[in-house]
């Protein structure tokens, strides 16, 4: 039961703890305030006062477990829950039409892990599947621990074949969004997937970018020609090598006192900050 409700919620066992802890709090917050307010009126304990009671603690109980959820750090997951509820019983968008994504990462995948544990309590986003083309990626034990399907590709498959294009119809792939991997995008992939891959540069492009400026050599770069300023630039993909129009830019000062890794440092910091943030409003706009 509860490895069902970890892979449904996709959180791991200490989270899974603190829901359930808020759910049991917050039923016993409410159960105590109907009680209460019902103690202020005359009414005795009959047919009504259940009925009145029943009334009162399904308007109490969201109240209740939001406030148990503060202090105990679960109030997004709780946020997105309630309003969920509340959305089907609206009638509106159910659990089968989110839009689903897939992250591709080739590295540790600190910007996965931040995308993951932004939308892991959206109800109106998926991120169901983890694309990754090197075997010892710290991304794949992100995705092992959050329970997101990993598809590993090879480059003969991804460049001359198919593209995986098969892989992410059997998905229900909506986008694909690029999160530090490597792999140039081919040809088969963009044409599936019209201004629906996204991707993130560590440099304010048109600046820096291009076949081999990732990582360090971005950083390294933008100290080696002076530059006063750097950031991060969002961009959908095309057929060129970070070119695609851009989404949104962030910047950040760049001193005469900085080397390649404390200017990494301001980047990520910029990437954790902004990326999820700039797609939610993305796919909203969608």
């Amino acid at each position: 039961m509860f490895q069902k409700l970890q892979q449904k919620w996709k959180v791991n066992g200490g989270r899974l703890l603190l829901i359930i802890l808020t759910f049991a709090l917050g039923g016993s917050l409410c159960g105590l305030a109907g009680r209460k307010l019902l103690g202020l009126t005359s009414l005795e304990k009959n047919w009504l006062w259940v009925v009145i009671y029943i009334v009162l603690i399904s308007v109490l109980w969201p109240v209740c477990v939001l406030l148990v959820s503060v202090p105990l750090g679960q109030f997004r997951f709780f946020r997105n829950y309630i309003g969920r509820l509340f959305g089907r019983m609206a009638g509106k968008k159910a659990s089968g039409q989110k839009t689903h994504l897939a992250i591709f990462a080739s590295g540790a995948g600190s910007n996965a892990r931040r995308l993951i544990e932004h939308f892991q309590s959206n109800p109106d986003v998926n991120i169901n599947l983890i694309v990754c083309n090197k075997p010892d990626a710290g991304v794949i034990q992100i995705a092992k621990d959050h329970h997101i399907e990993v598809c590993m590709i090879e480059r003969e498959t991804f460049f001359s074949g198919t593209g995986y294009v098969d892989v992410f119809k059997k998905h229900h792939t909506d986008w694909i969004i690029l999160a530090g991997f490597l792999w140039k995008i081919p040809p088969a992939l963009i044409a599936a997937f019209p201004n629906r891959i996204v991707n993130i540069h560590p440099a304010l492009l048109p600046k820096y970018g291009g076949k081999g400026m990732y990582g360090k050599r971005v950083h390294e770069a933008v100290i080696d020609h002076n530059e006063t300023e750097s950031g991060i630039s969002i961009h959908f993909v095309d057929e060129f090598y970070d070119h695609g129009k851009l989404i949104f830019q962030a910047r950040c000062p760049v001193t005469p006192e900085d080397t390649a890794d404390t200017l990494a440092e301001k980047i990520h910091q910029l990437e954790h900050l902004h990326y999820p943030i700039e797609l939610q409003k993305l796919l909203q706009k969608k």
